[in-house]
């Protein structure tokens, strides 16, 4: 029988792909004991306005280059959570849903944290729960006490969850050694992103932005559209 793991760095309110990942995954591994990378999606969001689209971003506190994704401090002293509530109650406020998507959000503003990678890793957790995406485990890469880097860690960390298959996004084409899975009997798959158009406000329809749009717009029937699959690493990167 396949075991699917899934490796990655958590992210603030992520897309619905990364909720795609999350539903094929037996083991979801949130891989934040690695280098925080400005410009990545770790600490920041898209969200779509009557005004285009606009960026949600968590405020650092005190950060310096090499830090880990769970090193990172969240600068509370900035009302944050406040400014970014507001910004999606603006940009919601007649969307069908928008008293769920605002009741998620102040669930996980409610919560105490210290990092960046808390803050991303509840906000994935809650809308995970909110679409019934309870399939997989989750764990944290740190608790493995697993070292290494690049494709050795990301194989060690699979072979040690018993995984038969790494299900991965498709920034790992650029990287990953295909042939060190495959000698050691487990697939690599990658995503393959279906995108799928749902009721949107704000103009044409982008795939692209928070998941808590789809929360906004269509509610927990939102699931339904959480359904993208996998290719062999062969196919994709062909």
């Amino acid at each position: 029988m396949a075991r699917n793991i899934v490796i990655s760095q958590s992210m603030y309110f992520p897309w619905v792909g990364m909720l795609e990942q999350i539903k094929l995954a037996d083991v979801f591994v949130h891989y934040d004991d690695v280098q925080f990378s400005r410009g990545s999606f770790t600490n920041r969001v898209q969200i779509k306005t009557d005004n285009g689209i606009r960026w949600l971003t968590l405020p650092l506190k005190d950060f310096h280059l090499g830090q880990r994704i769970d090193e990172v401090l969240i600068d509370d002293r900035a009302d944050w959570k406040s400014r970014h509530r507001d910004i999606l109650r603006q940009a919601y406020g007649k969307a069908p849903y928008v008293k769920d998507m605002l009741a998620l959000v102040d669930d996980v503003f409610a919560r105490d944290t210290a990092t960046v990678a808390d803050v991303a890793r509840n906000s994935m957790l809650a809308l995970a729960a909110y679409f019934g995406l309870n399939r997989p485990i989750f764990v944290s890469s740190d608790r493995l006490v697993i070292g290494g880097a690049s494709s050795e860690r990301v194989y060690d960390i699979t072979a040690h969850l018993e995984g038969t298959v790494y299900i991965t996004g498709h920034g790992a084409r650029n990287y990953l050694d295909h042939d060190l899975f495959g000698q050691n009997g487990i697939a690599v798959r990658y995503m393959n992103y279906e995108r799928t158009p749902y009721p949107q406000l704000h103009g044409a329809f982008t795939p692209y932005v928070t998941a808590l749009d789809l929360v906004a717009n269509c509610g927990a029937e939102g699931a339904k559209l959480v359904h993208s699959g996998t290719v062999d690493w062969r196919e994709f990167t062909a």
